[in-house]
């Protein structure tokens, strides 16, 4: 692709690596941001700066938090005694929009995948297992995306935590198998955790 500027260039090859950007979105997002006011593209700027520079991780759930202890773990109105289990935040917000799920998350930080040389250890895996039995859980959701991996994730979970006595419970199956969890429409997996099973029972 021909450009008509060095500066062009730069500007498309850095969006483009941006995830589900190609080469012509990037010239697209780069010609529309040349248009605009100098103060759209400075705003732009400080936003992902402060993105990058303000951007913190919650030290109990792991979900990204403007402060140490996210505003969910801190919440009196959450039921402290049930935790979900999910890969990544983009599963808490896909999670939150339902409005079905009351209680406290915890961010893995992705899941289990011998093909992408991902084992437990490069997992929050250690920080999930430490809570028990110190923290009064009643209940373990494994909110995992239904892949091979996901489910991998879940039966090495369930099998850590089994000995504790709590109540370790799935996402409904109403979510297809092989489908990502933050592509899934609300009202399905909405359904999907206010019809929670037991993982044993499946």
């Amino acid at each position: 692709m021909q450009y008509p500027s060095k500066t062009i260039e730069e500007a498309v090859n850095e969006i483009a690596k941006l995830p589900g950007i190609g080469k012509k979105t990037a010239l697209r997002l780069a010609l529309h941001l040349l248009k605009q006011d100098e103060k759209v593209a400075f705003t732009l700027s400080e936003a992902i700066t402060q993105l990058k520079t303000n951007t913190r991780y919650c030290k109990k759930c792991f979900n990204i938090s403007d402060a140490d202890i996210c505003s969910i773990c801190s919440s009196m109105r959450r039921d402290k005694s049930v935790i979900c289990v999910v890969e990544d935040t983009r599963d808490v917000i896909a999670i939150e929009n339902t409005a079905q799920y009351n209680g406290l998350y915890f961010v893995l930080g992705g899941v289990i995948s011998p093909i992408n040389g991902i084992g437990p250890s490069e997992l929050k895996m250690e920080q999930l297992f430490s809570k028990f039995p110190g923290e009064d859980i009643k209940e373990v959701v494994l909110a995992l995306s239904p892949t091979i991996d996901g489910d991998t994730t879940a039966f090495y979970i369930s099998k850590k935590i089994k000995e504790y006595g709590v109540k370790i419970s799935t996402i409904s199956r109403g979510i297809a198998i092989g489908s990502e969890l933050e592509y899934t429409d609300e009202i399905t997996l909405g359904r999907s955790i206010a019809r929670r099973v037991s993982y044993f029972e499946e």
